[in-house]
């Protein structure tokens, strides 16, 4: 187009001037208004990124996070240590009467004074005032290898519940896969804490674990869906903060039953009040409209849209051709081509390190997530309230420092993370200095023993428990700091396309090898600094491998080749077109 100066128009007649100039001339002095954009998301614009609606759905879909971490880490409190001898012994009752029988000290075995044969114990007395699961299944002698058999069944529950619940939302929406998995919930429970057998309890363990990762993948879909920008990936992060709180509360809801059984109920009807909260959460809209088959699913977007300007205080951003902008948005996110395969994922730029980059540290956080909290066993049964509360604010504190790195240090917060985990981790592995200050092999090497000598008395337990928890803490907010921060921003190193694929890749990668966590704890056997120092070794493998991470810094589109001028005067420098570098790229989309 040709723009002519106000001088070459005062040049033609003074006095008339053509009736075909009259109505050309208005179309090139004026620009006609620029269309809206064809991919505009009217959900977006009508509703925000976040208001008062958003933090309603937030807080509640959070909440399921509270029952989720309340079945996996109740085996501290419904398996406790029993000490032999005080609170249970061998009862010889069931064998001959015609030979002399001595115990052990550990109350597991049972010698034959007159063949000098020994035998493992096979019934057992119980002094205690709390019926626990090992005094249900006779599980004293094999505590540790039978309480990490159950936490494995759990944790098998939490990877099959993560494909059973993203397998499921392709069939039905988010909000009824959270309402399926609730209610299942109850049920599997509730026959958790009855059954009578020990094989039966790991079955409905397993399918409660399903459950609550069906409710927690389908409440992270909806509240994903209904914010954007870094209001979401600080919901995400602080996803975990919830599990958090279920850790605190967990110490004070077991004070209250003097059973395994009545804690699991107690465990289980708070979700019933999950169900009633469904009634002010809102259903996925766009997960409505990509699957939108009559006008009635049309209907119930608008309806949740409009509620959620209402509450935001934002009507006035709903335009007059708001049903047919949702028709068009339809549309458009069924006609969205189908995501990437997994070959795919290995291509591109730094496609290779990120793949194995973030399968791997994902991989070691959250084994070291799940395992160093069940490892607070092995600091004594007398300490684990004060312990489980400590694990749980450590993983408090590691959420919001993931949410500062994100927020103030965006270019480098995966350095951040990864620089944290491994100095974290070098801390932890300090256990080994004390870890013999009960035992009579060396004890003049460890600080303890000095401790004594300075002080010319005994340093008490509660001291040596409290070192144990600040090397154990400070790895454990690391851990959660990193975890939280993956799995809110490792969809960014992908490519649109491949986003959705590759953070589920990562997840079940990382949930596969979680299976181990609990054995993990065994090692304690041999040393209590040997189970600590397996963790903090994978705090700093986790965090050399978050320091590989890199998130682009801008999307990269081709450039749409301009026409050569027509006129020489449109080669001037003004009349250039300016390109412009949007530094706020959002790509965090699941």
């Amino acid at each position: 187009m040709v723009n002519h100066s106000p001088v070459q128009a005062l040049r033609g007649s003074p006095h008339t001037i053509s009736t075909a100039s009259s109505e050309d001339e208005p179309s090139k002095r004026i620009p006609a208004a620029p269309a809206p954009p064809p991919g505009t998301d009217v959900i977006g614009e009508v509703v925000g990124d976040f208001g008062i609606w958003q933090l309603r759905t937030i807080l509640i879909l959070f909440l399921c996070k509270i029952p989720a971490a309340w079945f996996m880490a109740c085996i501290i409190f419904t398996g406790p240590e029993l000490y032999p001898g005080s609170e249970f012994t061998c009862d010889t009752s069931y064998l001959s009467n015609n030979s002399t029988y001595s115990v052990s000290d550990s109350q597991c075995y049972v010698l034959d004074e007159s063949t000098q044969s020994s035998s493992e114990c096979q019934q057992f007395t119980y002094v205690s005032s709390f019926d626990s699961l090992i005094m249900q299944f006779n599980l004293v002698c094999l505590r540790d290898i039978f309480v990490a058999w159950t936490q494995y069944w759990h944790l098998f529950g939490v990877l099959v519940g993560g494909v059973v619940g993203t397998k499921m939302m392709l069939l039905i929406s988010p909000r009824s896969t959270y309402c399926v998995g609730a209610v299942a919930q109850i049920v599997c429970g509730v026959v958790t804490g009855y059954a009578r057998d020990f094989s039966l309890h790991c079955a409905f363990r397993c399918l409660s674990a399903v459950c609550c990762a069906i409710m927690f993948t389908a409440g992270q879909a909806i509240f994903a869906d209904i914010t954007a920008g870094i209001h979401r990936i600080g919901a995400i992060i602080l996803y975990d903060t919830f599990w958090s709180v279920g850790v605190i509360l967990l110490p004070g809801l077991s004070s209250f039953f003097n059973s395994w059984s009545l804690i699991y109920v107690g465990i289980t009807f708070p979700t019933v009040l999950l169900i009633l909260l469904l009634y002010w959460t809102p259903d996925s809209p766009r997960w409505l409209l990509r699957r939108a088959a009559d006008k009635f699913a049309i209907d119930q977007v608008e309806e949740i849209v409009r509620e959620g300007a209402e509450i935001n205080d934002r009507t006035f951003k709903i335009p007059p051709d708001f049903r047919q902008q949702l028709e068009e948005l339809s549309e458009r996110l069924k006609a969205q081509p189908p995501p990437a395969p997994w070959c795919q994922l290995w291509v591109g730029k730094r496609a290779k390190t990120h793949m194995v980059a973030a399968h791997l540290a994902l991989a070691f956080f959250v084994i070291n997530f799940m395992g160093m909290l069940l490892n607070i066993r092995s600091f004594g049964r007398d300490y684990l309230v004060p312990n489980t509360i400590a694990m749980g604010f450590a993983e408090i504190i590691g959420c919001f420092l993931a949410l500062h790195f994100t927020l103030k240090h965006n270019k480098w917060k995966w350095q951040c993370a990864g620089v944290f985990n491994i100095l974290a981790g070098m801390l932890g592995c300090l256990g080994w200095i004390w870890t013999n200050a009960d035992s009579s092999r060396s004890p003049q090497s460890t600080i303890v023993y000095q401790l004594n000598i300075l002080f010319s008395s005994p340093v008490d337990a509660d001291l040596k428990v409290s070192l144990w928890m600040i090397i154990a803490t400070i790895p454990k907010a690391a851990v959660s700091c990193a975890q939280s921060m993956i799995l809110a921003c490792m969809n960014e190193l992908m490519p649109a396309n491949k986003k959705q694929l590759f953070v589920f890749s990562v997840v079940t990668w990382a949930r596969i090898w979680l299976l181990s966590a609990p054995f993990f704890n065994v090692l304690k056997k041999i040393d209590t600094a040997l189970s600590l120092t397996s963790y903090c070794v994978f705090s700093i493998l986790g965090g050399i491998c978050t320091s590989l991470l890199l998130t682009p810094r801008l999307s990269v589109s081709p450039m749409v080749p301009q026409p050569e001028p027509s006129d020489k005067k449109e080669q001037s420098p003004l009349n250039a077109p300016v390109w412009t570098i949007d530094s706020d790229v959002n790509n965090t989309r699941l």
